[in-house]
C-alpha cells in the first residue's frame, strides 16, 4: 500500500486537508523553487523574511520535499540547491500573491 503522504507520483493541487493556515499542498508533492540564491549556510542570510538573492544565483534553493525523496523531507526547513536550468518530475513553483486587508 502507498503512503498517504507520499503516492509515489505527483497528485493534483487540494488532494489533502488544509494545514492550520489554510493552505493545500506545502509539503510533499514536488520541491518548490524559491527565490533565494545559493549559499553555504545562513550566515548572512536577511532576518526579515525577504530573499537571499546574493552568493550562487546560478544554483536556486529548492523548499518542501517531494514525493519522490519519502516522508522524511517533507518540511518547509528542508532545502535543496539546484542549477537554475534543472528540470525533474518532482520539481515545481508555487504561484504567490500578496493580499492586501
Amino acid at each position: 500500500m502507498l503512503d498517504p503522504l507520499c503516492p509515489g507520483k505527483t497528485v493534483q493541487v487540494g488532494l489533502f486537508a488544509a494545514n492550520g493556515f489554510g493552505l493545500h499542498d506545502m509539503h510533499g508533492n514536488v520541491w518548490e523553487w524559491v527565490q533565494d540564491c545559493a549559499n553555504r549556510n545562513y550566515k548572512g542570510a536577511p532576518s526579515d523574511g525577504r530573499a537571499w538573492e546574493s552568493g550562487n544565483c546560478s544554483r536556486r534553493v529548492l523548499r518542501g520535499g517531494s514525493w519522490w525523496w519519502g516522508r522524511e523531507a517533507l518540511r518547509s526547513a528542508n532545502r535543496l540547491v539546484s542549477n537554475t536550468g534543472s528540470y525533474r518530475s518532482d520539481y515545481g513553483f508555487r504561484v504567490a500573491r500578496m493580499l492586501r486587508p
